[in-house]
């Protein structure tokens, strides 16, 4: 069955958590829960990113036994509009992927959908009175977005009304000032889910993931669900631009840097601001909630420590005038590509004609640029299959177009054990398409999609809600890639972040790369 999505809830994006951030929390264990899926037939691009990560010191092919911390990870295109008015189920999905950061539900509606205090029947619903109204509980919006859209929906065999009754009992949730006690209860509702993968953030943890803020000034867009104009879809950031500006949540944005938004989606804004990376304003034309004024707003973007991800270099030129063409990806940050897109635009003016991407240790990161990375390798294919708890499949798209590298130019990408979930959509699209061949060791295996949602009070709700399969069909949760060629056999000794040592391509056999991306050979999808 499907379920309606209110629109607010449509994710501007997900992020996908990275490694360093497990370094820093030190989160408990978990074992991602995981549906089959149903495939469909193709759709347009969609917009998604996701959140996960993975353990280091984890051995392939078991299940991750940590989960990550919100601070590291990471959004791609999407174009029909119906697809923004609700993310999972009927038309959902971020996962992000990705990430202005992920909008939160709107705590207007979040009481009056959660379970009466009465012991009501499921079908009726909790009356509103002017305190709850006034006073939103992160526990009744936490409880809302797991049963809207938690790819488990069986909420780990539990009944989920049930479930709000027994981590609530002897709460005053109409009123917040006993703000511990709640969010201590709204952790033990999410924890009872079974899925490490899905936490709540407290208000710092939730601050550090704007280093994928795509837009730089801590505010979420998505349309209206009644007018469809653009509005600031949850509460900015604390401290960001956008909250030192005077932004509210439900304020519309009529224009962005003159640019007017009717029509277009919170995608389409996003991929206009990315189109100018280096630019240290944005400028907003808001129409204030309850006011019928309209100001320009210029806001400065800021990416919170954001460091470059790319290293790149020449490596070598062989007997026959092959040059070959390094560039390492350590995460998939906020500014990846156009770092990237950079790096190879100079490789190719040195005359690079060879290419190795280097994702070995790479945890994750925003699932959009993952895809859009893809598209400067290859135009307009099939990049990944996304698919709920309910099996709706949104399939993604490389842009059309955008290719850098020429597509006959030989292309291997190496990964290890260490090699995660935007990694893994990267080299699973480049793959599949036979654009690239896998080298080195089998990667992690991590194949699950969280939504990253904003609470009013400032915390935040990260939540399984999708998985994703290759474009050739293949699952790789707690799988992996295996790859084509085997490390012993074209990778340097020394890890990638190894000067030098780390990059020595020299084993690498690029006429057996081409020959493998024959289409005589490899069987492209369509």
């Amino acid at each position: 069955m499907m379920v309606r999505c209110n629109h607010r809830h449509i994710l501007v994006l997900l992020l996908t958590l990275s490694i360093q951030s497990l370094i820093q929390s030190g989160s408990e264990g978990f074992t991602p829960i995981v549906s089959r899926a149903r495939r469909t037939a193709t759709s347009p691009n969609r917009q998604i990113c996701q959140i996960d990560g993975v353990n280091p010191s984890q051995r392939l092919r078991k299940s991750p036994s940590r989960c990550v911390q919100l601070d590291d990870d990471a959004s791609i295109s999407l174009s029909p509009k119906d697809f923004l008015n609700g993310f999972i189920r009927p038309t959902i999905f971020s996962v992000t992927l990705s990430f202005a950061t992920i909008l939160s539900q709107p705590v207007e509606n979040a009481r009056a959908l959660a379970p009466s205090e009465a012991s009501a029947p499921v079908s009726e619903v909790t009356s509103v009175t002017a305190a709850a109204t006034l006073k939103k509980s992160a526990y009744d919006e936490t409880w809302n977005l797991v049963k809207k859209y938690a790819l488990d929906q069986s909420f780990h065999g539990q009944n989920w009304d049930e479930a709000y009754s027994k981590y609530w009992a002897g709460l005053d949730l109409s009123s917040t000032d006993d703000e511990e006690r709640i969010m201590k209860a709204t952790k033990n509702l999410v924890a009872s889910l079974g899925d490490k993968y899905s936490r709540i953030l407290d208000r710092e943890a939730y601050s550090r993931i704007q280093k994928f803020d795509l837009i730089g000034v801590g505010a979420t867009l998505m349309p209206d669900p009644v007018t469809k104009e653009i509005i600031v879809g949850a509460p900015p950031v604390a401290k960001s631009a956008a909250d030192e500006a005077g932004l509210k949540m439900g304020d519309v944005v009529f224009a962005v840097n003159g640019v007017e938004t009717a029509g277009r989606t919170a995608f389409d804004i996003i991929d206009q601001i990315s189109d100018d990376p280096n630019a240290g304003v944005v400028t907003f034309t808001i129409r204030s909630k309850g006011s019928d004024a309209v100001r320009d707003v210029t806001m400065k973007r800021e990416f919170l420590e954001v460091k470059d991800p790319i290293s790149y270099r020449v490596t070598e030129t062989r007997s026959d005038g092959t040059k070959v063409g390094y560039v390492r990806i350590a995460e998939f940050n906020s500014i990846v590509k156009p770092k990237l897109e950079a790096a190879l635009r100079d490789l190719e003016s040195q005359g690079a004609d060879a290419f190795v991407l280097d994702i070995r240790g790479n945890p994750g990161g925003a699932f959009q640029s993952a895809v859009e990375i893809a598209g400067l390798f290859m135009s307009d294919k099939l990049a990944t299959d996304v698919v709920d708890g309910n099996g709706v499949d949104l399939k993604f798209r490389t842009s059309k177009d955008k290719v850098i590298i020429d597509e006959k130019d030989p292309l291997a990408i190496w990964v290890d054990g260490r090699s995660a979930s935007a990694s893994e959509v990267l080299a699973g699209a480049l793959r599949d398409n036979c654009r690239a061949v896998v080298m080195g060791d089998t990667t992690f295996g991590k194949g699950l999609v969280q939504a990253v949602y904003g609470l009013e009070n400032g915390y935040g709700l990260v939540l399984t809600v999708a998985k994703y399969l290759t474009p050739g069909g293949t699952d790789i949760n707690k799988v992996g890639i295996v790859p084509d060629i085997p490390k012993e056999d074209a990778l340097p000794s020394a890890p990638g972040f190894l000067p030098v040592l780390g990059s020595d391509t020299s084993r690498v056999d690029f006429k057996d790369v081409l020959r493998r991306m024959d289409s005589k050979v490899c069987a492209p999808i369509s």
